[in-house]
């Protein structure tokens, strides 16, 4: 799809290496540029951050100290599409590099800043992370406990939701460049992405209405909810239209909790906690093979161990290890856009 396209990533550690990922499995070739002593996520966790986020890349490195290589990164830099890098604000013009200095030698550049705050925010000189991002930008409430207490997410969601929103910016920018042959510059904040993701809940307490956002699937009634197996596991049902539930309720034998659609899940409920018993009389093996054949909107709750395996992931080869380089777990969305490149290729 973006055969043809050459970025370079400036980007370290995971929300920009996860951008130029994204274009690299659309068919991009993507050069990674590194300072002499590397991308730090090569040292993080044994290096797991670096392989997830930079296979089917090349990489160069620069020292911006020395007049020569630097010399050598411009002229390499008149050849890309786009420039991609995530340092805070000022650095890139520290070594020469900021859009206006790249554009006066590249016009036509595509040249993506993400950053945590932007450039031109009051927080935009400090230092951050995602789970900063996810605590200013509100939706960690939304990861909370029965006592309101927040609960640390073991996932990066904003900043691989601030990877996505640049992926998604820089092909934009691509499409402009084709259509009017004009460059661009972007300026990206993942607080900003993140914030955007309210919407819903903005509104919602706007109007009054609940500081949750759509109360229908917040986990209160019976029919949107999660369940525990027999043995111990968890099963999501998300049964909010009644078409949906009523298919449940019928291959259950239990026509009589039609009416119960969106009864709240609580103790006083006693449809609710004949729901919960009869979760409980299948085991999650049973239930994983329900929710393959009954047309109710069910799902099991896998663990990251059990994630190749589900169907699923498997007929869509979503998750595989390539057969060339170092031996390492892929994981795509793009399916169909696997390519022979190695992994990572490193050059000087």
């Amino acid at each position: 799809m973006l055969n043809g396209i050459r970025v370079l990533d400036f980007s370290q550690y995971l929300p920009g290496p996860f951008a130029s990922l994204r274009l690299a499995e659309m068919g991009a070739e993507v050069i990674k540029i590194e300072p002499p002593h590397g991308d730090p996520a090569r040292q993080l966790s044994e290096g797991v951050v670096f392989r997830a986020n930079n296979r089917n890349k090349q990489s160069k490195t620069f020292n911006l100290k020395d007049s020569l290589e630097k010399n050598e990164l411009k002229k390499l830099i008149q050849t890309a599409d786009v420039l991609l890098e995530s340092f805070r604000p000022g650095v890139m013009k520290k070594h020469g590099l900021s859009y206006e200095e790249v554009k006066a030698f590249h016009p036509t550049v595509i040249y993506c800043s993400l950053s945590g705050y932007g450039h031109d925010s009051p927080l935009a000189h400090l230092g951050s992370h995602d789970l900063n991002y996810m605590a200013l930008s509100g939706v960690l409430t939304h990861f909370s406990d029965h006592s309101g207490r927040p609960v640390h997410p073991t996932t990066t969601l904003a900043d691989l939701v601030g990877g996505t929103v640049a992926s998604e910016a820089i092909l934009a920018a691509i499409i402009k460049k084709l259509r009017t042959g004009d460059g661009a510059y972007i300026d990206l904040a993942i607080t900003d992405m993140m914030v955007g993701l309210q919407t819903n809940h903005v509104l919602y307490e706007k109007e009054k209405i609940s500081k949750k956002g759509i109360p229908e699937i917040d986990g209160s009634n019976i029919s949107y909810h999660l369940y525990e197996t027999k043995d111990g596991r968890y099963i999501s049902i998300a049964a909010l239209e009644m078409k949906f539930w009523k298919e449940f309720c019928i291959w259950a034998g239990k026509e009589r909790w039609i009416e119960a659609h969106l009864s709240a899940a609580n103790e006083t409920n006693a449809v609710y906690h004949e729901v919960k018993a009869f979760f409980k009389t299948y085991t999650f093996e049973q239930w994983l093979k329900f929710s393959m054949e009954v047309d109710a909107c069910l799902a099991p709750v896998l663990s990251i161990e059990e994630l190749p395996h589900h169907p699923h992931v498997k007929k869509r080869e979503l998750i595989f290890e390539p057969q060339w380089g170092d031996r390492q777990v892929r994981v795509t969305p793009f399916k169909n856009s696997h390519t022979n490149r190695p992994p990572m290729l490193s050059s000087k």
